[in-house]
């Protein structure tokens, strides 16, 4: 969710949408680069005043939940997806599994987010260099804990020392994981490894997006760090940038879906209405949300868990700002089963 602003990636070009290719431009986008900055300091891009309006979707207009179908039957994917996975040696959960959650929620939880910003400096890809920020206030009772280094197909490089952190602390954890637009060569390597289509571009995308999902997977299992639930972050991702084609865009985040699912997991979507809307349109995947509020406070954040605040059709679970170098995050009013979202460590 911390990130330094930057420029767009370089053009790639993708699969066609029948056998025959077509080009899919990844194109500098300056408006969404600003919005971006504006609205949310998260996982990967810029900071927040919290000031933004409102995009609200026309409720009497039905959003799609789906920008492409899978071809394969969905057993033969999950037993594909697991044989993947013991390739990996991350077929199973680590053995040293953490219990239930024990704390009931009768009023809002607060808690923090941490990825590759809080590893010890100068660690990490060049554009995601690692800085040292502060973990989570000592009040914290649970952790969101962040399993890229920006952008897909990266490894938060200190992840294994995160989830240890946790578990000296006692905590209650879960994950989270960026979701970005593959390049070509991404693209090329994963995108007839999946359920769908890969003969097709919106396919091969969907296919690239379950592989990055997989991948995430097995550097969360590699770590030891269980959860119930994987967040993904969907939001502008300076250096890695989507591409202008929402629709293209929402089979990678779609993929991504498939591929936590058929390994098991819950999802959730951590953004906000706006960048939810200017990188993948109306697609409306209705998984539960973790709102983000930017620079703001406490107070703002309970109220982004509105109705006001619905980024994809899910319920809202977890409000987050930005404070003190630190991302802080609360439950939502209502929310009172911890262990449904959280592993107690």
């Amino acid at each position: 969710m911390w990130a330094r602003p930057g420029r767009s990636s370089d053009a790639t070009e993708g699969r066609g949408r029948t056998s025959a290719s077509r080009p899919i431009a990844l194109k500098q986008r300056a408006a969404a680069l600003v919005a971006a900055a504006v609205l949310l300091t998260a996982c990967s891009s810029g900071t927040t005043d919290g000031t933004a309006e409102v995009v609200s979707p026309d409720p009497s207009t039905p959003r799609p939940t789906a920008v492409v179908t899978p071809t394969a039957d969905p057993e033969t994917a999950r037993l594909q997806a697991l044989a993947q996975l013991a390739e990996q040696k991350a077929a199973v959960l680590p053995t040293a599994s953490p219990s239930k959650s024990t704390i009931a929620a009768d009023a809002p939880l607060l808690g923090g987010d941490i990825s590759w910003p809080q590893c010890p400096k100068g660690m990490g890809i060049p554009e995601r260099r690692t800085l040292g920020l502060p973990m989570p206030l000592p009040e914290a009772q649970y952790v969101v804990v962040g399993l890229t280094n920006g952008p897909g197909f990266t490894q938060n490089p200190c992840l294994a020392s995160q989830v240890d952190w946790i578990r000296q602390h006692h905590l209650l954890a879960s994950a989270y994981a960026v979701v970005s637009q593959p390049d070509a060569a991404a693209v090329k390597e994963h995108g007839t490894r999946g359920p769908f289509d890969g003969a097709t571009d919106l396919g091969a995308l969907a296919n690239t997006g379950y592989q990055q999902a997989l991948a995430n997977v097995a550097t969360m299992r590699a770590a030891g760090l269980t959860s119930p639930i994987v967040w993904m972050d969907v939001e502008h991702v300076p250096d890695f940038e989507w591409s202008s084609d929402v629709e293209a865009n929402g089979a990678v985040v779609q993929g991504a879906a498939r591929g936590y699912a058929d390994a098991g997991y819950d999802i959730g979507v951590y953004s906000t209405p706006a960048l939810w809307r200017d990188v993948v349109g109306d697609l409306a995947l209705k998984a539960p949300e973790w709102r983000a509020a930017g620079q703001t406070s406490q107070a703002e954040a309970l109220e982004r868990c509105g109705d006001d605040w619905q980024i994809q059709g899910g319920d809202a679970v977890l409000g987050q700002w930005v404070e003190g170098q630190r991302d802080l995050d609360v439950t939502c009013p209502g929310v009172t089963e911890i262990g449904q979202w959280f592993q107690q460590y």
